[in-house]
């Protein structure tokens, strides 16, 4: 039975157990995994990495991504992603954004008909300024899509730390779908209908990371990173507004919740490399070695280009774009935007 009508409507089967692929074996998408399959759903994971699957399957572990934090021993991890799409009602696509495009591509001959396609996958692309719902959208239509974002250290919904998210679609019945799958005790899903700002405000937050880390980098204190959340909320709310999102969605988890948690939590992997990088590191060095994507070094370059595009102007994102991609030191480009012409707050 398929979770959804063919007039869009939610089946009565809703709240029983579906059968769910998440399609992205990284920190991400193993958490999210983990919480399906100990909602009762049988859960599939595709993971590209062999000793993945391996060590989900045998250890009950992703020791790569996910490392000393026990899985659900109902999860199944697959190499082989019509395997882990079979039957699917429920598709989570976890997938990092530079790569999102192909990857669904591949799965759009073994979705089932009526399945619901979630995308847990923050980012805006490079190539064509797409959001991922849209990239979605484009590689597997006549689905419904939901976006999946919110401030979630991947490691702490896996140990069950509570949590709280945001499912936005245009579906209602879809939304309503993934936030009845996903929801726990320790993991609270909101509902919303403003999928561009749900997802840029998940893209955004990324770039404030980076430039958060770089301030702490430098050996900065509280006033800076303060300052720079509050101007770069309003940047990110700037640019979501002019391209049709509610101003308030950016008041709420999917902004700001997600901003406070990447600028200032110890975990987040693009305020590390933002750290490095104020500590005199290049960016190449500040990525080598790592596993793991920073999408903020990527949505930098999306996000300019976007602001660029439509208007919009945000200088904490030009600042970083130019800090990471044309050689400014961090301490002039800090001074840059200090000295701007001075102007009320709101306008």
């Amino acid at each position: 039975m398929t979770p959804l009508s063919s007039n869009g409507a939610l089946s009565d089967s809703v709240s029983a157990p579906m059968t769910c692929a998440v399609i992205g074996g990284g920190a991400w998408g193993t958490a999210i995994a983990d919480r399906l399959a100990r909602n009762g759903h049988v859960t599939r994971l595709w993971a590209r990495e062999a000793d993945v699957v391996e060590s989900i399957n045998v250890r009950h572990e992703n020791t790569r991504f996910l490392a000393d934090i026990p899985l659900s021993p109902a999860l199944v991890a697959h190499g082989e992603i019509s395997a882990a799409l079979s039957g699917a009602q429920l598709v989570v696509y976890a997938a990092p954004s530079h790569v999102l495009r192909p990857v669904v591509a591949s799965t759009r001959s073994a979705l089932s008909a009526g399945a619901v396609l979630s995308v847990a996958t923050k980012g805006i692309e490079r190539e064509t300024l797409a959001l991922m719902t849209d990239v979605v959208e484009q590689e597997a239509p006549d689905h419904h899509v939901v976006a999946v974002s919110g401030p979630s250290f991947a490691a702490e919904v896996a140990r069950g730390q509570p949590t709280a998210i945001v499912a936005a679609g245009a579906s209602h019945a879809a939304a309503v779908l993934v936030q009845s799958a996903m929801s726990a005790s320790a993991f609270r899903v909101y509902t919303s209908d403003d999928v561009v700002g749900v997802e840029l405000g998940g893209a955004l937050k990324n770039v404030m990371a980076v430039a958060a880390g770089i301030l702490d980098g430098l050996g900065m204190g509280f006033n800076p990173r303060a300052a720079l959340m509050t101007r770069g909320l309003a940047e990110m709310t700037r640019l979501g507004v002019a391209l049709g999102a509610k101003a308030d969605t950016f008041a709420g988890l999917a902004g700001l919740g997600d901003l406070v948690l990447t600028c200032t939590g110890a975990l987040s992997r693009n305020r590390a490399v933002g750290v490095a990088i104020g500590q005199g590191q290049t960016l190449d060095e500040a990525l080598a070695g790592k596993d793991s994507v920073a999408e903020g070094v990527l949505n930098t370059q999306s996000a300019k280009a976007l602001s660029d595009k439509v208007g919009v102007e945000m200088p904490i994102v030009d600042a970083t774009w130019r800090i990471l991609f044309d050689g400014q030191s961090p301490r002039d480009a800090i001074a840059e935007l200090m000295a701007r012409e001075l102007r009320p707050e709101r306008d």
